[in-house]
């Protein structure tokens, strides 16, 4: 029983829950209005800055020969330029035949496949001399490679190596003539070896078999000259002036190549096997050197990059609108600094002769309208929705969230208002946005583009006329929005303190109903308590009875 009147003076919390209920759902109603306001303030502000209406856009007559761009403040034209020459990167090749022989002397019986210096790596397996399968291991040297094949040929071919060349011969016995190679090949011996078909009784390896061992130690790389690092293991070089440390022990020539890569030196180093030389090219284009200086040790002599010659790159040369002055570009990038062209930046691909057109960007112009207008439309349609009322089957009305709700109804009307005045304090020939082909609908306050040839043709006619309607400093159409907007849905503005003053509300309730149910556990302990006296008074009186019932007889 006690529990039933307590619910019963519950019955105040339960009115001030269903308050607060309204209360959130209109704090949610609101927090979802001011971020839709927020999306349609920043397409106004974008829609009110003079540098959209100052875009560019280019085009090229021929895009494989040049490509461009523009910014806000390049000098609208037609611009003809012939492309000459592309530029190209400087090329320091080192001397060719840096490796050194696979033997000093013609004697290659203790030459082994494994640590020959060729420059690839043999692998164990079988290659095909005149149809004879020639079995190798990696542990064959390379005279029991040359008994295996005249062996496997019955003495027809014999193979020798000469030390003067690097070179390894095939020998038709008889004028024979020599046939390498078959589809199932399992060893490479053939391609490390350097030797192709020639239909001849004679093949001679294409080039010089020697070469440098990239994954072994510098000082055992097989380099005709041995590298040094001044015996401290602290060798020093530098390239375009950036410094490189090694030992010649334990650094790899892998190691300083992509040390080499990795640096702000500005150059790609590499190894050409194929001519058995060392190459470093420049990452950026024009006619510039490599600078090279071994500091401590050798290395940059030893590999023969100091020694080798330089093939200087090319700068980029054109010809602008006709003219016959050669201008040129480090790159193969044309801009302001090369051609004069303020803003113009023009992409280089190929030799020709193409136009670069540079127009206002209305494009983008008419896209920053169109994403302003989508915005507002559904700024509009998120106040509708909470403000209507709906009636079902049975001709209930149901009232929405914010339904009555003055602080919506005054952001609506605001935001007609504005879409639909006059902007004033400009000159030109448009006043009110209907001017530009969007019209307002009375029924749900939208806007929408009623002539799309209106909006063109202003964009293409007078588009600095469009700029000072949306632009134009506080009378703007885009301007005067962004104030208003902004004053409404960001920080510190009507909605944030609409929220906050609807979060202090529901706060309220919560000490409401708190201080409330502190008076409602109170009221429940006295009534216990009095239940409980009652009780035990009742008791005693039963006592009582009993024991006068006992005295008289009374049973």
């Amino acid at each position: 029983m006690v529990d039933q009147l307590t619910e019963i003076d519950r019955a105040p919390q339960r009115n001030l829950r269903t308050e607060q209920n309204a209360i959130a759902a209109r704090n949610n109603a609101y927090g979802i209005l001011q971020s839709q306001l927020t999306n349609l303030n920043a397409k106004a502000k974008a829609l009110s800055e003079a540098t959209l209406f100052d875009s560019r856009a280019t085009a090229s007559t021929d895009e494989d020969i040049a490509t461009a761009s523009a910014t806000t403040n390049s000098a609208i034209g037609t611009y003809s330029f012939n492309i000459l020459q592309l530029a190209s990167s400087s090329v320091q090749r080192g001397t060719s035949d840096s490796g050194s022989p696979l033997s000093s002397t013609d004697d290659v019986s203790g030459v082994t496949l494994s640590s020959a210096g060729f420059a690839g790596t043999v692998t164990a397996g079988t290659f095909t001399l005149n149809g004879k399968r020639v079995e190798v291991a990696t542990s064959d040297s390379l005279q029991q490679v040359f008994d295996k094949i005249s062996t496997a040929t019955g003495g027809t071919v014999s193979a020798t190596y000469s030390s003067a060349d690097d070179k390894i011969s095939l020998v038709g016995a008889s004028g024979t003539k020599v046939l390498l190679g078959s589809a199932n090949d399992t060893s490479n011996f053939l391609t490390v070896a350097r030797l192709k078909n020639n239909d001849s009784d004679t093949v001679v390896s294409s080039g010089k078999l020697g070469a440098v061992r990239l994954t072994s130690a510098l000082n055992a790389a097989n380099l005709k000259t041995l590298v040094s690092d001044g015996g401290s293991g602290a060798g020093k070089f530098k390239v375009n002036g950036v410094e490189f440390s090694f030992n010649a022990s334990t650094n790899t020539m892998v190691d300083m190549l992509s040390a080499i890569n990795n640096s702000t030196a500005g150059v790609t180093a590499s190894y050409d096997s194929l001519n058995d030389r060392f190459i470093f090219t420049n990452k950026t284009t024009g006619d510039l050197g490599v600078a090279l200086e071994d500091v401590t040790g050798n290395f940059l002599s030893a590999t023969g990059v100091s020694g080798g010659t330089l093939t200087r790159g090319k700068d980029l040369q054109y010809n602008l609108n006709g003219g016959l002055e050669v201008l040129s570009s480090q790159s193969n990038t044309i801009d302001e600094a090369s051609s004069g062209l303020t803003g113009l930046t023009v992409k280089a691909l190929a030799l020709g002769t193409t136009s670069v057109e540079v127009t206002a960007d209305t494009t983008k112009v008419k896209q920053a309208i169109k994403d302003f207008v989508e915005d507002f439309n559904k700024s509009q349609s998120t106040i509708d929705t909470y403000t209507a009322s709906t009636t079902d089957k049975n001709g209930k009305v149901t009232a929405g969230v914010l339904a009555g709700d003055r602080d919506a109804f005054n952001i609506a009307t605001a935001l007609r208002s504005l879409a639909n005045s006059k902007v004033s304090g400009i000159t030109g020939t448009f006043d009110f946005l209907s001017d530009l082909g969007y019209t307002s609908n009375g029924t749900d306050d939208k806007l929408s583009l009623s002539s799309e040839s209106t909006l063109d043709a202003a964009l293409a006619g007078d588009l600095s006329a469009v700029k000072s309607f949306f632009t134009a400093s506080t009378t703007g159409f885009a301007s005067k929005l962004h104030t208003y907007l902004k004053d409404t849905a960001e920080d510190d503005g009507t909605l944030d303190d609409k929220l906050k003053l609807l979060s202090e509300q529901s706060t309220g309730i919560d000490e409401q109903v708190a201080a409330h149910e502190r008076i409602v556990q109170a009221t429940r302990s006295a009534m216990i308590d009095r239940f409980v006296t009652m009780e035990t008074a009742q008791a005693r009186i039963n006592q009582q009875l009993q024991l006068i019932n006992q005295k008289f007889g009374v049973s």
